[in-house]
């Protein structure tokens, strides 16, 4: 047995006071006023709905029927694009494969170093991060870095093995493995009038090693033969207070710099140690915008710096300057009686990079961003 609703008697329906609706409306409103669940009632509904589309305009249903495949185009190639996920700068450079060999350097291990890592998506990062720079500040003095940017992957490809930046490759400036000290004239000359100071700080730290343990603060890197240890001030833009602490004239120094960069992923400072029999395997750079300062604080014979295939020496109480994103290489052949090869590292902004750029990098290459 089947049991259906009472229906309701419309005699006593007033009249209505809008103009009379579409007679697909009406149909409608009528029908949910005879609501059955019947199969009679079903059945009816189903005729009813067929001939309310039958009358209706063949104008409306083409309009509608319009919409309808656009919808469906509209999800359709919504669902074929991959997110955007805008992640930090150093996220994407810390992204995979801190193993290999790659232009014949073994890379570190370290999931912190911006030249020992690949990354996927960086330059759709990098110019993100430029257009929100233009929108804060200003496009003006922005050209090279853009096209920097852009053009970045066949910068990279095009140029010759003998320097390859791995991260970054701002085009247009002069290239040339050594720099001379009259490039950065000021800080290369503060820096030799406080080689005492940084060597006594040094010579402090030093006298914690010894030889079953790294003491703290001290980092080892990956080389083919013997041992390089760094004690970073500034680890890519980042500082390491408590290091700073331990050699607090060296660090108040670096804030006396003019061209120190200090506030983005390229800028580092720290005490770098080779043992004799130390050699550090052929290498490049993340990028050409800085300049490498070396100040000698030890200098044993049989050190030698080779960048772009030309060999120089430290001198004690010097700064060497270079360009890394060259090939370049770095070896202690002296004997063991000789002790480390100690040299004060900071980067320095190249030259030629100008103050607008330099400001737009650092927002650009923030760390963390």
């Amino acid at each position: 047995m089947v049991l259906v609703p009472l229906r309701s008697t419309r005699t006593d329906r007033q009249a209505p006071l809008r103009p009379t609706p579409t007679r697909c409306t009406t149909m409608s409103l009528e029908w949910l006023m005879d609501w059955s669940w019947s199969l009679d009632g079903l059945r009816d509904f189903i005729a009813t709905g067929i001939q309310s589309f039958r009358d209706c305009d063949a104008s409306a249903l083409a309009a509608v029927a319009c919409l309808l495949v656009l919808f469906i185009w509209y999800c359709y190639h919504v669902g074929r694009e991959q997110p955007r996920a805008y992640t930090t700068v150093n996220a994407l450079m810390q992204s995979a494969e801190a193993n290999g060999v790659q232009n014949g350097y073994v890379y570190c291990h370290s999931p912190d170093c911006v030249r020992c890592t690949h990354h996927d998506g960086l330059n759709q990062k990098l110019y993100h991060n430029l257009q929100e720079y233009a929108k804060r500040y200003s496009w003006s003095g922005m050209g090279r870095i853009h096209k920097g940017i852009r053009e970045q992957g066949r910068y990279l490809n095009s140029r010759p093995s003998i320097q390859k930046p791995e991260v970054f490759f701002l085009p247009d400036l002069p290239t040339m493995p050594y720099f001379s000290r009259d490039a950065q004239k000021h800080d290369v000359e503060l820096l030799e009038r406080n080689f005492q100071t940084i060597l006594c700080e040094f010579e402090t730290l030093y006298k914690a090693f010894s030889n079953c343990s790294l003491p703290q603060g001290w980092k080892m890197n990956s080389t083919p033969s013997g041992e390089w240890f760094t004690f970073y001030l500034v680890n890519q833009g980042v500082c390491v207070p408590r290091n700073c602490r331990r050699c607090p004239r060296t660090y108040r120094l670096l804030g006396s710099l003019r061209t120190c960069i200090g506030n983005n992923v390229f800028g580092n400072a720290c005490i770098s140690v080779l043992s004799p029999g130390t050699v550090i395997a052929e290498h490049y750079g993340p990028t050409n915008i800085r300049i490498r300062c070396h100040l000698g604080l030890k200098t044993p014979s049989n050190c030698e710096l080779v960048v772009g295939g030309e060999p120089q020496c430290w001198a004690e109480g010097r700064c060497l300057l270079f360009d890394d994103s060259f090939l370049h290489t770095a070896f202690h052949e002296g004997e063991p009686s000789e002790g480390p090869r100690v040299i004060f590292m900071v980067d320095l902004w190249h030259p030629n990079v100008a103050a607008a750029e330099r400001q737009a990098l650092d927002f650009i290459f923030a760390p963390g961003r």
